[in-house]
Order: C-alpha cells, then sequence, then structure tokens
C-alpha cells in the first residue's frame, strides 16, 4: 500500500509540473532584440504582422524578381527565423518568393503562447499573404512542430499544395512515447491535431519523412497518409533522421520537381 500511495503520489505531483513547465520542454525559442539586423546574401524582407495590441509576428520575406509563387514555411520548435531562413535558398533558386514566421516568444515575435492564439496568428500571416499572391499560387510547408500549423491552415484555406516535413499524429502522440507513466492527454495543453486536420485538407498533401527518424517515428507519417491514400503522398526518405533531411538528394528532388515545373 504505502508503494501504491508513493506511485500515485509521484505521478500527482510529475504531472502538475508538467502541466506548469511544460512551454519549456515543447518550445526552445531564441530570443532576439527588437534591434537585431538580420544578414543574408539574398534579397529579404522583414515583416511585421500586428495581430492585435502586444503581439508582433515577425517574419522574413525573401523575394524574386518575377515569382512563380509563395512558400509559407513554418519552423520546428527550436531557434528562430535567423537561422531557419539558410532553408529557404532550396525554394528560392526555383523562383520561389518564401516567408518564414517566428512563433510567439521565438526570435522578435511577442505574446502569450496559446494553442488558439499561435493558430490564429498564422492564419493572419496567411491572410495578408493570400491578397497579394493568390492560394493557387501559395504553398504550405510545415516542418516538425510547424507541420500542425501548416495543416490547420490548409484545412481551412485553399493552397495550392501542402507539404509536411517530418510530421506528427498530433502532439499527445508525439509526447506520450516519452511520458508513458503520466496521463499525458489530461496534463497536455497543446494538442495540434495534424490527424483531424488532415481529413479536411482540400489540395494534394506531399509528406517528407526519414525511415531512421528517433523522435517521431515514420510510422506517424504512414498513419497520416492513411487517412486519403489518394490525396496524400508519402515520400520515405531512406536513413534520414529527424533534422537532417535537406542533406539526402532524395529531398531536394522532391523540392525541384514539385516547383519547377
Amino acid at each position: 500500500m504505502d508503494i501504491l500511495l508513493f506511485v500515485l503520489g509521484a505521478v500527482v505531483i510529475l504531472s502538475v509540473l508538467a502541466y506548469f513547465l511544460q512551454e519549456k520542454f515543447l518550445f526552445k525559442p531564441e530570443r532576439l532584440s527588437a534591434d537585431f539586423v538580420f544578414k543574408y546574401d539574398a534579397p529579404f524582407r522583414e515583416y511585421f504582422f500586428d495581430v492585435e495590441p502586444g503581439v508582433r509576428i515577425n517574419g522574413l520575406h525573401f523575394h524574386r524578381t518575377n515569382p512563380k509563387g509563395l512558400v509559407l514555411y513554418f519552423h520546428g520548435n527550436s531557434r528562430s527565423i535567423k537561422g531557419w531562413a539558410k532553408y529557404a535558398r532550396d525554394f528560392y533558386r526555383y523562383d520561389y518568393d518564401v516567408v518564414l514566421v517566428d512563433y510567439r516568444g521565438f526570435g522578435k515575435s511577442t505574446g502569450k503562447r496559446s494553442e488558439s492564439d499561435m493558430l490564429n496568428d498564422m492564419q493572419f500571416v496567411y491572410d495578408r499573404l493570400k491578397a497579394r499572391y493568390g492560394e493557387d499560387h501559395l504553398i504550405v510547408y510545415g516542418r516538425s512542430l510547424g507541420s500542425g500549423f501548416a495543416a490547420k491552415l490548409a484545412a481551412d484555406n485553399h493552397p495550392r499544395y501542402l507539404i509536411l516535413d517530418a510530421p506528427y499524429l498530433s502532439f499527445l502522440k508525439a509526447i506520450k512515447r516519452f511520458l508513458p507513466m503520466l496521463p499525458v492527454k489530461w496534463v497536455l495543453r497543446f494538442h495540434l491535431r495534424t490527424d483531424r486536420w488532415l481529413q479536411n485538407v482540400r489540395c494534394h498533401t506531399y509528406i517528407l519523412h526519414g525511415t531512421a527518424d528517433r523522435l517521431i517515428p515514420i510510422e506517424q507519417s504512414e498513419a497520416l497518409q492513411r487517412i486519403d491514400p489518394n490525396r496524400i503522398t508519402l515520400i520515405r526518405i531512406e536513413g534520414g533522421g529527424h533534422n537532417n533531411l535537406p542533406r539526402f538528394d532524395k529531398y531536394h528532388n522532391f523540392i525541384r520537381d514539385i516547383l519547377k515545373y
């Protein structure tokens, strides 16, 4: 009995800690000062999207002279657009504009985080961009954490394509693997149901996933593809991990084939 009470007490304490401290584990932002100056060797502009009082979403826009369209890129759970911007070249070399944005609390972006508020931020950004480009020329790309935001936008709008890079079924599925003893379903404040939103996406969806991804196993992408195999294409990157897909030729060949023609 004493052991049982000890275990139950430990689970309760850990659950409380997980509830209040989960943002520190889920999000690993790099914060930038308001006067930080971005420097890159390709033409770009810095944007601020003023969503509401006290909330500004910072973005970078890599632009071409006569763009074929726009790639809206949602990055992973760490760093800021300062570092993620290096991946923009994978798209603008095919004459696509690229916009990357930082979530609340990342880089220069401000505002208190909640799932609904962050999703609303991304819709705000999307609305501003589609007014210029038109949705038939807009591709939404979500990397890891960003795959949930990308899937929600594609479900609520009509982009040309949705591309998911190392996505998860849901935050619950992704995190429960590491905390099997905790009632994660009740503790988690961020759920990001990629699986649910993908059911309502009308454009063709491409999923890129490494077969050696240990953080988010490829089985989660396989489950996402089963939602609608005719509309969802899974590209398996043999030997790819969670953070190194751009090192593989198959990744770049896919980007080329989607954007070049």
